[in-house]
């Protein structure tokens, strides 16, 4: 690994080029520095200085000069105490970055004319073999290990995140959603999941969008049969997350057969039908053969948006499908909670543009480490889920609103004969028990769960109360 450059060293390269007020260039500042570092060394140091505020980079390739930042309009630079830069403006919320992401940051912040084109590479793809190339160092992924155990290791697989799923629901389709720019605040997305109470003023897509991925997180946490790494899961995927959203219904679980572009991106990806989707195949075959869950999250973090298989929704679908290996391992999930939206763009240009994972790299460990202090911490201390009652909620609420205010008595005949057909017969007799311990603990407190009124509540219990 590189060796991270010194304050000193980084001070004495801005005052060198300070010197030079109409600018310099690389083979410059290296004749000039006066030491044994090496053409790239140097040029990561500029990245870094660039990424810093500290010098602007003007010109493009061999025409490019150096110029020290005036003071005026300097950037902040904020370091941890391990080394790693957060590389970050004044008041910009970013993610501890390392000198390799802060080169890429660097790069990808420039103007899109400054960049070159690019098409898809199937060398970045190609050079990748599971189980012997490693996107994380092993160091990394003990650390991430560590991080993610949780109570639930050695229970059946998809039970920590059973456990934890009413929490899950709520900041994994939050955070997902507000990496696409959904303006939903955290309060609204509980409000619409757990009442089903779309918030005042915002646009109906972006309701549609926060609900997409509850269904999702729920198709892959309820049943662990689904949390599969294969083209179909992923595909299913993608058909709960873009339902509602796509511009061509048909394209809504389909492989795209069109050409795309990636916006604020110079890169263009596969167009060929044929092509994608055997490169589909490939990417999702590689993925399940990584035996490493944290590699193999990754790994689709990376691979999949930059396939691009579907006609758009193809982060969503990487962020969820990034929690396949954490549901079967029973690891804390990954909610990507307070991942700054910029942050995440760069990191995925980076990948787009120079197939550098780096950057993107600090945004998952960043984001797991959050993931892991809002739910390990806490998993010991809920009250696991009633998963039938889960299932059935919709069902559940429908029922007891309506012989409330048909103004029917809670007997077992009633509400057997409201039982819908959403229902599997086999849980019938289930259901109806629910219902009926539902009626049992009903109050003016949480009767508004089933839209039922304080006052339509006192009046239903003061003529059926003891009647059943």
């Amino acid at each position: 690994m590189p060796r991270i450059p010194s304050q000193t060293e980084l001070d004495s390269l801005v005052e060198l080029i300070a010197e030079n007020p109409d600018g310099i260039g690389i083979d410059a500042i290296a004749q000039r520095h006066g030491d044994s570092l090496k053409r790239r060394s140097l040029q990561r140091r500029m990245a870094l200085l660039v990424a810093q505020g500290r010098v602007q980079m003007l010109g493009e390739a061999r025409s490019v000069r150096y110029i020290r930042t005036p003071k005026s309009v300097e950037r902040v630079l904020s370091a941890h105490e391990d080394g790693t830069d957060l590389m970050q403006p004044s008041g910009e919320v970013y993610v501890p970055t390392s000198p390799q992401g802060a080169e890429i940051k660097a790069y990808v912040r420039r103007p899109r004319a400054a960049r070159r084109p690019v098409g898809y590479k199937l060398a970045f793809l190609e050079q990748y073999h599971p189980n012997h190339t490693a996107y994380l160092p092993q160091g990394l992924r003990d650390q991430l290990q560590a991080l993610g155990k949780s109570p639930a290791e050695q229970t059946p697989a998809g039970t920590f995140a059973r456990d934890i799923l009413n929490r899950l629901l709520i900041d994994l389709s939050w955070a997902s959603s507000q990496l696409e720019g959904n303006t939903y605040s955290r309060l609204d997305t509980e409000r619409l999941i757990e009442f089903g109470q779309a918030a005042e003023g915002k646009d109906a897509l972006e309701t549609q969008m926060i609900l997409n991925h509850k269904h999702a997180i729920e198709y892959l946490v309820l049943d662990p049969a689904h949390a599969q790494l294969t083209p179909d899961a992923i595909i299913a995927l993608h058909a709960f997350l873009s339902d509602g959203l796509m511009a061509d219904p048909a394209a809504v679980g389909r492989i795209r057969r069109r050409a795309v572009e990636i916006g604020g991106s110079v890169y263009m990806p596969v167009a060929l039908p044929q092509r994608l989707e055997e490169l589909f195949g490939i990417v999702i075959q590689m993925a399940a053969e990584i035996l490493d869950p944290f590699e193999q999250s990754f790994f689709l973090m990376v691979h999949l948006p930059y396939l691009q298989p579907f006609e758009d929704v193809n982060k969503r679908v990487s962020r969820l499908a990034a929690n396949i290996p954490f549901i079967r391992h029973n690891l804390c999930p990954l909610s990507f909670i307070d991942v700054p939206q910029q942050a995440y763009v760069d990191a995925m240009i980076g990948v787009y543009e120079l197939n550098r994972i780096e950057l993107l790299r600090d945004v998952f460990v960043s984001a797991y480490e959050r993931s892991c202090q809002q739910y390990v911490a806490i998993q010991q201390n809920l009250v696991p889920p009633d998963i039938f009652r889960l299932r059935y909620r919709q069902a559940l609420s429908e029922v007891v609103a309506a012989i409330i205010k048909s103004d029917e008595t809670a007997t077992p005949a009633n509400v057997k004969a409201r039982v819908p057909s959403t229902v599997a017969a086999i849980d019938t007799d289930h259901f109806i028990q629910l219902v009926l311990q539902e009626f049992a603990a009903l109050h003016a407190g949480n009767a508004v769960r089933f839209g039922i009124r304080p006052l339509e509540l006192a009046t239903w219990k003061q003529k059926h109360e003891g009647a059943n």
